[in-house]
């Protein structure tokens, strides 16, 4: 009986070293790729920046702002409810100040100002 456990064990690699058979031909080639030459002369593909920094921002006002910084340095989401849609802000160069559809943003760590549309700028903590 100590025996059955290491000849079962044995008897099962062999069974199975045997389903790995090598004999089929290898698949080489195939129908020619129509788009080949377009995509070899493609433009390299650029990612969208990912989420650098996240931050819910409350202001003087007591009012809630949550931004988004994006990783490319240049460009900010801005929403003014926690589910809401966001808004895109860009920056000229990095460092600049987030701009876009009437709302600013200057700075971009936990201390900023902030304008929303038809209002003055607020100063905001993380």
């Amino acid at each position: 009986m100590k025996y059955c456990l290491p000849l079962a064990a044995v008897a099962a690699l062999t069974l199975l070293s045997a389903c790995n058979n090598n004999d089929e031909p290898e698949v080489v080639g195939g129908p020619a790729d129509p788009m080949a030459s377009q995509l070899a002369n493609a433009a390299p593909v650029e990612l969208p920046p990912s989420v650098k920094n996240s931050f819910q921002f409350r202001c003087k006002d007591n009012s809630l702002v949550f931004v988004d910084f994006l990783s490319d340095d240049k460009t900010a989401n801005l929403r003014t409810a926690k589910d809401g849609a966001p808004t895109k802000l860009i920056a000229a160069e990095p460092g600049q100040p987030f701009e876009g559809a009437g709302y600013k943003v200057e700075g971009n760590g936990k201390q900023v100002t902030i304008t929303l549309p038809g209002k003055s700028a607020l100063s905001c903590k993380a």
